[in-house]
């Protein structure tokens, strides 16, 4: 992703999100419904949406989504604000069960894989724990934008930061 887009939603989430480390299942279930909504799509379509999202799933909680039923998601089908296919809304759902049941093994989605290496690794992992919209490429995409890899060219102002951010050093 460049920085050096005209187009001002784009600009603000390179220089202050994309690669930043990010932590907290809610967080992080958040950028994966996300990334798994774009599929097919551009990034700025959903970057666009994702207030729509994030009150259409009741904030990214994993127990309200979890407990979607049909009658919610047939809802979502009909709002505009968020991608109204059929089978990433249900992939939502499912996710949050998944994710649910990952935490009550004691996993978290923060202790999944993490190197660029790994993009099949966590898919096939998510995948065999139930999650769906989770392919390599959705992965090592949701890995960037979590800053579980930098993948910033280092002539980018933000590399350096997202390394300090990712080493725990302030900068000032």
């Amino acid at each position: 992703m460049s920085g050096g887009t005209d187009d001002p939603l784009m600009r603000e989430y390179h220089d202050r999100e994309w690669g930043v480390p990010l932590h907290g299942d809610r967080e992080l279930f958040e950028l994966l419904t996300l990334e798994g909504a774009q599929a097919g799509l551009s990034w700025r379509t959903i970057l666009a949406r994702r207030e729509g999202y994030r009150t259409a799933f009741e904030g990214f909680d994993l127990e309200r989504i979890a407990a979607f039923t049909e009658a919610d998601r047939e809802r979502l089908r009909g709002d505009e604000r968020i991608i109204r296919n059929r089978e990433k809304i249900a992939a939502t759902v499912a996710n949050a069960r998944a994710a649910l049941v990952l935490r009550d093994d004691g996993i978290s989605l923060d202790a999944l894989p993490t190197d660029t290496e790994r993009s099949k690794a966590m898919s096939k992992g998510l995948r065999r724990r139930g999650f769906s919209f989770v392919g390599p490429t959705v992965c090592y995409a949701f890995m960037q934008a979590a800053g579980m890899v930098n993948d910033h060219v280092t002539s980018c102002f933000r590399y350096a930061e997202v390394t300090a951010e990712t080493r725990g050093e302030t900068r000032e």
